[in-house]
């Protein structure tokens, strides 16, 4: 159970709950039911985990927060400063309904949100014990945690920095003759070396792998020639993610092809990295990269949005795919990844995180864009 408060103060976290306390009332709902995981640790400070005893932030709209908890995981909180921001904790031991203790902090309501991820266990039983009408939380929460604020912004250009020290080491281990698998053992240790909690991911893609946009790893052996796609990520201290795909050679690639495939697809990072703006809509941003890759014959090729939402949740709000019309603000901060997958052949990916600003966007990763050529 993570117990990190991370760097925010307890003004932060308190006009955390404020806001989100104010946009339950707005969405008209009576109270919000937040279980361990990302929306917890955004409003609290700490995550936890959800077992088959039930943990649960009751924050009611007309009441003060009740942090519902077993006495036994109670410890895990004990970095929150549940005091400073009037948030009451209600323990139970096992054989007690805690349940119950929902019911009775939410003191009369008709209308409840539970976080998304809340398991079917809990949902269910805090379906039978409070009654009423049960929405999802994500849409509430969401408005309040895709616009990063200062302290945010500087803990995912920390990630970024952490990332890109990574990218900047991969020669080390990836060469011919070694395993897919062999190669992102290493890059995982290095994650954390370079300033991760976590490695929370590693794609290792040589070759036709590179053509499964989440291909994680294999024993397949590296060859001379092979492109080889490499995403990979994982949070900080303060919980925020980086994630960032790099796509390298082994020695010059085998399939004629490559470069010239390849220079399409930079093209078509580069737009819609330049077009992300406050203003600009998602979908006006995955446009500006799919409409490079179509004009140049490579459009049934390119099979994923264009980038994601990221923060505490490596993949959250706002999601940069066809449809979302939602207009760009300063504070959001996304991936701007198109790829280009050619199956049994080859694949590539070019991806960084991009927040947008007063006035434009910010990279926040920096390693070169170029196909990376390593000595085979």
């Amino acid at each position: 159970m993570s117990t990190r408060v991370g760097p925010l103060d307890v003004e932060a976290l308190r006009s955390r709950l404020d806001r989100a306390t104010a946009a339950a009332a707005v969405a008209g709902v009576d109270a919000l039911l937040i279980s361990p995981g990302s929306d917890l640790r955004y409003l609290i400070g700490a995550g936890g985990a959800s077992f088959e005893r039930l943990t649960c932030l009751v924050v009611p709209v007309g009441g003060d927060p009740v942090l519902v908890v077993p006495k036994l995981e109670q410890p895990g909180y004990a970095a929150v400063p549940t005091e400073a921001l009037g948030v009451e904790v209600a323990t139970w031991v096992d054989g007690e309904d805690p349940y119950a203790l929902v019911r009775k902090a939410l003191k009369g309501t008709a209308r409840t949100a539970v976080a998304d991820m809340t398991p079917a266990l809990h949902v269910l039983g805090l379906r039978g014990a409070v009654g009423g009408e049960q929405v999802l939380a994500g849409p509430i929460l969401r408005e309040l945690r895709m616009r990063k604020d200062a302290a945010e912004v500087a803990a995912l250009r920390k990630a970024g920095e952490a990332i890109d020290r990574v990218h900047a080491r991969v020669g080390e281990w990836l060469r011919a003759g070694r395993t897919e698998a062999e190669v992102g053992a290493d890059i995982a240790a290095a994650i954390v070396a370079e300033g991760h909690e976590a490695a929370e991911f590693v794609i290792v893609g040589s070759g036709p792998n590179g053509a499964s946009p989440h291909h994680s790893l294999s024993d397949r052996v590296i060859e001379v020639g092979d492109v080889v796609v490499v995403d990979i990520g994982g949070p900080v201290a303060e919980g925020y993610n980086s994630d960032s795909t790099r796509t390298y050679s082994i020695g010059e690639p085998r399939d004629a092809d490559v470069r010239e495939t390849y220079a399409v697809l930079q093209a078509a990072q580069q737009a819609a990295v330049d077009a992300a703006r406050p203003g600009v809509t998602c979908e006006a941003v995955d446009a500006a990269a799919r409409e490079v890759i179509d004009a140049a014959g490579f459009g049934e090729h390119f099979v994923h949005r264009t980038g994601h939402g990221i923060g505490l949740d490596v993949h959250e709000e706002p999601y940069i795919v066809a449809g979302n019309d939602l207009p760009l603000e300063a504070g959001m901060a996304f991936s701007v990844e198109p790829g280009i997958y050619l199956p049994g052949r080859w694949g590539a990916r070019i991806e960084d995180i991009v927040i947008a600003t007063g006035s434009g966007s910010e990279r926040l990763n920096n390693r070169p864009h170029e196909l990376v050529v390593l000595e085979a």
